[in-house]
């Protein structure tokens, strides 16, 4: 199918003058399509693995691994039908962020008069899997807005939209997705029929975007996944998820923010939803960040939330273009400092440099922490939560993560303008992550099961391949095992996995963490690694305590010139290290997991700098909006990073 027969399935998206007018026809035979007849099941509350047990999925693909192989994958992809990425000028639809992801190129705004794009860009490696996240909300209302022949096409904010894009964009914002109180316009009609009834056009397009980009051949070439995003933005706090169904099975249409408030609503309606239609999904938080804590703090008081949470949660995406959550900056653990924002909610985004740290539990870390203590007064811990990195690309740019040549992802500066910007973004964001998964097979079956056993690790961009075991009885040379993987297994549990406490209160828990640096290609090399760490996290007399080990490093020093943006060389290409808490208490519950901090590289601002030869000498000249150059509050150099999913080991038992 051509480019253009793609998009001619919503042409009403196109963000443009009136030369882009859609004919209300092009929408007439998107109806959504009956669900495949199954025996409705309510998803049963899964058993706390001890060994990484979760069943193997069927054999499918001709390339299959049985100690599990690395794939790289984006979660959280906007395309132009949601109505913030369609306002900023993304005219791009999910087949395309889909063909996007396997290599293809793809135009970016701004558009000529005629429609051609401004710019083009292109991955240098394809993903192995993707998923389109479109917004729920404002899904049908977009799409009125845009057809002549619908209610609403009239009124004051349909009208903004089409003309000033970006003012609608946030009075829409301020009414329903940053509002307590959520309320649909007087034109979707009684309980929102008419925007829920235009709703089921662009939800088809979803769905049937995903089938079509889903290899089903023994090639198992790309998985692409069947999702939205629920957007939750009460009083300005973001408490954002992506729900990703595990097959083409979804249900009918996708819950909103101004259906069900709260996460706990959310998955009773997917829930109820699922067990008509015999779907099965997961929910992925986003953003804590930008949280202020809301994502965590309000939530999960009684058993029974605690129970469906640990079901339908079971990942936390920690780095993404809107900064970092794993942990909170300023805290001793130097490593900490690494793409902070400088406020605490999108309201307050500053023109100058203005800290503000967010409320508590509003990082990985502490979230972890909250855990062990939910578990002690509800005897079930919510919040295990395995770690993933996203993009959150509005350009539909899934995957789109290299710091050089970074076009932005839309939610930056003015990219709906008629020129392309100089600064493709907000100096504050970055171009986000990517979500590591170890899976038998690329094949939707095998990846849900590491999604859901959370035996999946977050990059920073860098596809860095790392292992993380823990076990009781690992030795001190697993490293040097021509097994390593078949031992990992056999000796113990694999990231995400709980670690049941040992009988003998003397042993002591032994890891072992293997990380190969990213490869690269032959235009970007890879930068090698620094360091390896584990982190350890506690409770204990009712206070959390936490502890960084360094458990591999390499040489000393760096040979970056942030003037030039060199590829670094110093470092290694491989760290391994396997390490015993010797601390380790029997009786306290703890987490581990572990980090791998490349050598540092130029950021994407680092890298306009060095293009534009900025000299921050005094009385050097600086090019015109560049003077950011010279601002030690914007970071021009980074340190790439990996982070696992954690193994839990609860207390044990007395007696």
């Amino acid at each position: 199918m051509s480019r253009s027969a793609r998009r001619a399935t919503w042409p009403a998206l196109a963000l443009a003058a009136a030369s882009f007018a859609v004919a209300p026809a092009a929408y007439a035979r998107d109806a959504v399509p009956k669900m495949h007849p199954v025996v409705p099941v309510v998803p049963a509350a899964p058993a706390v693995p001890v060994v990484p047990a979760t069943p193997i999925p069927p054999h499918r693909c001709a390339s299959y691994t049985a100690t599990k192989r690395p794939l790289f994958g984006d979660l959280h992809v906007h395309t132009g039908l949601s109505f913030d990425a369609n306002s900023l000028g993304t005219r791009n639809m999910p087949i395309d962020a889909y063909h996007f992801a396997q290599g293809e190129e793809i135009g970016l705004q701004p558009y000529s008069v005629d429609g051609k794009p401004g710019r083009h860009v292109r991955l240098e490696r394809p993903l192995d899997f993707a998923a389109v996240t479109d917004h729920s909300e404002l899904l049908g209302e977009l799409y009125m807005c845009k057809t002549p022949t619908a209610p609403g096409y009239s009124s004051f904010v349909c009208t903004m939209q089409r003309r000033w894009p970006l003012l609608a964009y946030i009075f829409v914002s301020s009414r329903m997705l940053n509002s307590d109180t959520p309320v649909r316009y007087s034109f979707c009609g009684a309980g929102g029929k008419n925007c829920l009834k235009a709703a089921e056009g662009p939800w088809k397009v979803i769905r049937d975007a995903a089938e079509e980009a889903y290899d089903r051949t023994d090639a198992c070439s790309f998985t692409s996944f069947v999702a939205y995003e629920w957007s939750g933005g009460p009083g300005g706090n973001m408490t954002h998820r992506n729900v990703i169904f595990a097959d083409e099975k979804a249900p009918d249409l996708p819950v909103s923010f101004i259906e069900e408030g709260t996460g706990e609503g959310l998955w009773k309606h997917l829930e109820s939803d699922c067990a008509k239609s015999g779907c099965r999904f997961l929910t992925i938080p986003h953003n804590t960040n930008l949280s202020n804590g809301s994502l965590f703090a309000t939530e999960t008081k009684s058993v029974e939330d605690a129970r469906r949470r640990r079901e339908f949660e079971p990942l936390l995406e920690i780095i993404q273009h809107k900064g970092d959550s794993e942990c909170r900056g300023g805290s001793p653990d130097e490593y900490c400092n690494f793409e902070k924002l400088p406020f605490s909610r999108m309201q307050e985004q500053p023109f100058t440099f203005q800290w503000k740290q967010p409320g508590p539990l509003s990082f990985a870390r502490e979230i972890l922490a909250e855990g062990l203590a939910r578990e002690q007064k509800l005897g079930l811990n919510p919040f295990r939560l395995g770690m993933i990195g996203a993009t959150d690309t509005h350009l539909a740019a899934a995957g789109d993560v290299a710091e050089k040549d970074y076009p932005g992802h839309g939610a930056g500066v003015g990219t709906a303008g008629t020129e392309a910007p100089s600064v493709p973004d907000s100096l504050w964001f970055n171009p986000g992550g990517l979500a590591g998964v170890w899976a038998e097979e690329n094949s939707r079956e095998s990846i849900w099961a590491a999604l859901q056993r959370r035996e999946v690790f977050a990059t920073t961009g860098p596809r860095i391949l790392v292992r993380f075991f823990g076990g009781f009885s690992y030795p001190s040379n697993l490293c040097d095992s021509e097994h390593y993987a078949e031992d990992g297994y056999a000796g113990g549990v694999p990231m995400g996995g709980e670690l049941a406490a040992p009988a003998d209160k003397e042993a002591r828990p032994v890891f072992s963490i293997s990380a190969l640096q990213d490869a690269g290609t032959a235009k970007s090399p890879g930068t090698p690694l620094d360091i390896v760490q584990i982190v350890k996290i506690w409770l204990e007399g009712g206070t959390v305590h936490q502890k960084i080990f360094d458990v591999a490093r390499s040489s000393e020093g760096d040979d970056l010139d942030p003037l030039i943006c060199n590829a670094p060389k110093s470092g290694s290409s491989s760290l391994c290290a396997t390490w015993t808490d010797k601390d380790y208490d029997a009786k306290l519950s703890t987490i581990y997991y572990a980090r791998v901090i490349e050598k540092p590289s130029c950021r994407w601002t680092g890298f306009l700098c060095a293009n534009v030869h900025a000299d921050c000498r005094q009385g050097a000249s600086i090019p015109g909006g560049f003077e950011f150059c010279c601002d030690r509050n914007i970071a021009k150099v980074t340190r790439e990073r990996a982070v696992t999913s954690p193994i839990w080991i609860p207390a044990a038992r007395e007696g």
